[in-house]
């Protein structure tokens, strides 16, 4: 038997745009003989469907597709994932489903056992658990079909599950495993991935082939890196990260495989890669095309600027250099450099007369009052109403350049810094932003060197650096992510040796800044807990206020 597997870019709800692209890999899958053709979970319709769910027309399009995919399968057989209908009453409308289809028919239907239901997945909200299962005979194999989640309760570890699918199939004989998955991208979750299947492999000694999902959806991100796994648990090979593949394997050569094959998972090469795609996808599939960023010559601006010129070509990104008084030379040199380095269109537009004129309103209301956050706040906003300006006026849509950690502490300005229709580095801390930095100039200078090594300010007052307002990076980011990714309250994070003071001083700004975190645009995921829909936390809640 042959066996390909299509790790497909899909679209959320675009049914004819998906049909043609899963055909064409029908033909392409056909045309290196292969026997059977695995798509990933949810492909007809793209994963996460969410809301869309809810709507009769959505699914009835949902069926459409299977039943022109059914067509389709005439000299070779399809595995597709699909909602698919709940016939009871009792229980959710739908279940999360892999479809068999051969000699143009559904031949058989595997629903999903297991829905996670956290971070950012809410699968339990739309579908009913399988409690059945059986294996699917084709071409005298039988396989242990199963989606994504089924096979991350292995030997009913999880605590999340009661039941374990492959077990229940196991019981049927199986000559081999078949995962469809939409498995979504985080720096440190390839591996994560790969250990999970090498279990199941190593526990029921057969082969795996396991399709993942690629391409961004909206802040959500899927790697690909599709596997297959010998049943010595060594991976006979892994499609790319973040492209679209298709592959053809010989099952009886998968069988016997005794190689292992490896690609690098370096992290800042994985988070470049996704940022750009994430950035990429978002405007294709948004139907946009050019962005803009104001544009400081500090670290942040410069890093979303590179990623977004490689995304969606130099052409199609223009960048705004808005110095006041308080900015450098060596700033607007510094983005004037980067500007010409990536070959994008650059715009000066000094705001300190803009500043004064509001000064100068403001002054009766104002007198005798000192010069504080309230006029460095009017900077960051009239730096933002003029990029949003020029995002009105040529069609541009504005990128947020803040980091994690300024985001995390509220170091950021409401309808000025924080505005934006895209947050490219929402989810790269400050001490990762630099790393990230190096990276893009590992073979060449790309971001001016005096942009990496000189002190972080956001020069909205003379002289100024983060450091007068926040605890070091090297030392903020640490507790930053020990409390957000790892969930660790306070006392846990004394207890690690972080001074307690500080430790309160800091949870307490990331606890009263979780208003500013509710509006601002979706953050780009590349980490295991990122701001956005998988992270949901009160903006009253008085914990730790």
């Amino acid at each position: 038997m042959r066996i390909a597997i299509a790790q497909l870019n899909l679209h959320i709800g675009d049914f004819e745009g998906n049909l043609a692209k899963m055909l064409s890999a029908v033909e392409n899958a056909k045309s290196q003989h292969a026997d059977l053709v695995c798509f990933t979970e949810l492909a007809v319709c793209g994963y996460p469907p969410r809301d869309f769910l809810e709507f009769d027309d959505f699914i009835r399009k949902c069926e459409a597709s299977i039943e022109k995919l059914a067509q389709a399968a005439q000299g070779i057989a399809i595995i597709v994932g699909a909602p698919t209908r709940n016939p009871i009453l009792d229980g959710k409308d739908l279940y999360n489903s892999a479809y068999f289809l051969e000699d143009g028919k559904i031949k058989q239907v595997q629903h999903k056992a297991l829905l996670p239901t956290y971070d950012i997945f809410d699968e339990y909200r739309y579908f009913e658990p399988a409690t059945e299962f059986k294996v699917i005979e084709f071409k005298g194999k039988r396989i242990a079909l199963t989606i994504c989640e089924d096979i991350w309760n292995l030997g009913n570890e999880n605590p999340l599950y009661t039941i374990v699918p492959m077990d229940k199939l196991m019981s049927q004989k199986p000559d081999l495993m078949i995962n469809i998955s939409a498995s979504p991208f985080a720096y440190d979750h390839a591996e994560e991935r790969l250990h999970v299947i090498r279990a199941n492999v190593e526990r029921y000694q057969l082969p795996m082939f396991c399709a993942n999902q690629v391409g961004a959806y909206t802040e959500i991100i899927f790697d690909g890196g599709s596997l297959v796994l010998s049943p010595n648990g060594k991976v006979f090979d892994e499609l790319p990260y973040f492209e679209d593949c298709i592959r053809v394997y010989d099952l009886d050569k998968v069988i016997a495989g005794n190689q292992e094959i490896a690609q690098p998972r370096e992290k800042f090469r994985l988070i470049h890669d996704a940022l750009v795609m994430g950035i990429r996808d978002y405007f294709r599939k948004s139907g946009l095309k050019t962005a803009i960023l104001g544009l400081s010559g500090g670290i942040d601006s410069a890093v979303t600027a590179v990623l977004a010129a490689r995304a969606l070509g130099q052409d199609n990104v223009r960048v705004v250099l808005m110095p006041s008084q308080f900015s450098s030379d060596h700033s607007v040199n510094d983005a004037r450099e980067l500007a010409k380095n990536l070959g994008i269109q650059y715009d000066i537009v000094p705001i300190q007369e803009i500043y004064e004129s509001y000064i100068e309103v403001l002054k009766p209301h104002f007198f005798g009052l000192p010069f504080n956050i309230t006029e460095e706040n009017l900077q960051a906003r009239i730096r933002g109403m003029i990029a949003m300006a020029f995002s009105n006026k040529f069609g541009n849509i504005l990128l947020n350049t803040s980091n994690k950690s300024e985001m995390a502490v509220g170091y950021g300005t409401l309808y000025g810094d924080m505005c934006g229709g895209l947050s490219v580095i929402g989810d790269v801390y400050k001490t990762e932003v630099y790393e990230l930095a190096k990276y893009i100039n590992k073979d060449s200078i790309v971001i001016p060197e005096n942009s990496i090594i000189k002190p972080p300010s956001a020069e909205l007052r003379p002289n100024q650096k983060d450091s007068d307002s926040l605890p070091e990076y090297d030392i903020l980011d640490p507790i930053l992510y020990q409390y957000i990714e790892k969930r660790q309250g306070p006392q846990e994070l004394i207890a690690m040796g972080f001074d307690e003071a500080l430790v309160r001083r800091v949870l307490r700004l990331v606890n009263i800044n979780e208003f500013k975190r509710h509006q601002v645009a979706p953050v780009l995921r590349v980490s295991s807990k990122a701001f956005g829909v998988g992270r949901r936390m009160p903006i009253v809640g008085k914990y730790l206020s």
